[in-house]
């Protein structure tokens, strides 16, 4: 009898889990039917912090946006606690606007007669500590460290100022307008222009005094900068799960740093070769392991990631193990490099696999398996024809961001059009699912017949309604950015300056 029901266990656990239904949740900086985007304003990072209750984007005008999680905070507790006491956690992750800062401004390297951009190029969360949150962010060159904290409004008082002749920027009052009894003068205010004393003086001075009101704001305070140790443009920076250190990655070098010390870092990976001449490769994308402080993951140009084991050597530049594809006898061609090229690495968050991307495909690999990928899945397999187009717009270099879902059965990653994918990833599962970045997710889909059609014009119909579409292959939309919800099924996905957000 029980050998019956262990039989049946397995075999329910063996099946693969149903596609997921997505659906539209929030967007933030929708664009109006025809309005133009600025440049700055274009979404350039996406992360969310390992609770998952913060998220936070940097965009090509330096600035960083946080965004705080609302649905658990209406009933208290984390969601966590709401499952321990049986709550009904069915509502979906909503998010809300928290604060802004400018992370990055222009610069000019004076040596190299070089403009280094603001646009921020990665961001990541680090430990929260006593209420506030930390994060990285970093541009081509230099990374900084930001606390971000709520602290309470102090605010002037007891002034001799009749607060309806007072111009103080405008008004005198706290830094909310609130009427209050007591007139407060706000910072940087002078009664002076207008002010006039009244006949016979004034009967006695009062000297001002500050006061700590209940009123907080939010202040953004850059603790550290970690500068002029990159060469070449940062592409890359990621946590070491000791809490302790960070690593950043350029084209040809990843420097480890101590978040406390600013003024050094070790060169732990250096692929420059002697004669620049020589150079056959470049570092891509490159992640700390998520549980062990040793390890770390580099990709490269030509689709190999390298596994390093910090303990070996201090400088890194051997291996501990190779993963990359053998390709195809005969299917090389001038293209064949550069669509090999990955763009973006994620570890999973058991640490046993590794999500790659490249142009055409995203690869899961298994770190204890280094001959090859477990699982590869076709994202731009259509594009193949258009290769030459897609050089010649640059299109072909275009980097695409992937990411994994918290319980690891599911891939994401970036296309054309707005559109981005999903794949189940769990042995047996067919899930392949194309969502577009707008509030009606699934329009965008083509129903692949669940039997194979019999007639030739039935398939052709299907093809021709994808390139007829006109946004299948409209290059100049794409959805380079995206992040999963650590702990649900939840995505974060940028289309240009907007931020879309998906719940299934």
């Amino acid at each position: 009898m029980n050998g019956g029901d262990e039989g049946a266990e397995s075999a329910a656990q063996a099946s693969p889990p149903q596609p997921l239904e997505w659906k539209f949740s929030q967007v933030f900086g929708e664009r109006t039917a025809g309005e133009e985007v600025q440049e700055v304003d274009i979404i350039s990072a996406i992360e969310f912090d390992k609770t998952g209750d913060h998220l936070a984007t940097g965009d090509r005008g330096g600035r960083v946006v946080l965004f705080e999680r609302t649905d658990t905070k209406d009933h208290g507790g984390s969601r966590r606690d709401l499952e321990r006491m049986d709550y009904s956690t069915s509502r979906h992750p909503e998010f809300r606007y928290k604060t802004e800062f400018q992370s990055h401004e222009p610069e000019f390297d004076y040596l190299k007669s070089l403009e280094i951009e603001e646009k921020i190029n990665k961001i990541r969360w680090c430990q929260t500590a006593n209420g506030a949150l930390f994060l990285l962010s970093t541009n081509d060159k230099t990374i900084k460290f930001w606390k971000v904290q709520e602290k309470k409004v102090k605010k002037i008082a007891d002034m001799n100022v009749d607060p309806s002749k007072a111009v103080g920027n405008g008004n005198v009052a706290s830094s909310s307008n609130n009427v209050s009894p007591k007139p407060y003068l706000a910072n940087g205010g002078s009664p002076s222009k207008e002010f006039s004393f009244p006949p016979g003086g004034i009967p006695s001075l009062r000297l001002p005094t500050v006061v700590t009101s209940n009123e907080t704001s939010l202040v953004a305070r850059c603790r550290r900068v970690y500068a002029h140790a990159h060469d070449y443009h940062i592409n890359s920076i990621s946590n070491n799960s000791d809490g302790e250190t960070f690593i950043s990655a350029d084209d040809l070098r990843i420097n480890l740093w101590n978040l406390e010390i600013s003024n050094q870092s070790f060169n732990i990976v250096d692929v420059k070769p002697a004669n620049m001449e020589d150079l056959t490769e470049v570092i891509t994308s490159a992640e700390f392991h998520p549980t062990h402080c040793n390890m770390l993951a580099y990709s490269s140009s030509k689709g190999s990631i390298r596994l390093i084991d910090l303990r070996q050597s201090a400088l890194c530049d051997s291996h501990a193990i190779l993963f990359e594809e053998q390709e195809a006898p005969g299917s090389r061609s001038f293209f064949t490099e550069i669509i090999a090229s990955i763009s973006d690495i994620k570890f999973a968050k058991d640490g046993r696999h590794i999500l790659s991307r490249d142009y055409m495909t995203l690869k899961l690999w298994d770190i204890n398996m280094d001959s090859g990928p477990v699982a590869t899945f076709q994202v731009h397999e259509y594009l193949r024809p258009k290769l030459c187009d897609l050089y010649e717009n640059d299109s072909i270099f275009d980097k695409f961001e992937c990411c994994l879902s918290g319980d690891g059965l599911r891939v994401a990653t970036g296309s054309y059009s707005n559109l981005f994918r999903v794949f189940g990833c769990a042995p047996g599962s067919t899930e392949a699912t194309t969502l577009e970045a707008s509030k009606n997710p699934m329009r965008r889909q083509v129903q692949t017949p669940s039997r194979p059609s019999r007639s030739l014009s039935s398939i052709t119909r299907v093809v021709r309604r994808v390139d007829t579409n006109g946004n299948s292959f409209d290059f100049t939309t794409k959805l380079l950015h995206l992040a999963w919800h650590p702990t649900e099924n939840s995505i974060a996905c940028a289309a240009a300056n907007s931020l879309y957000m998906y719940y299934a």
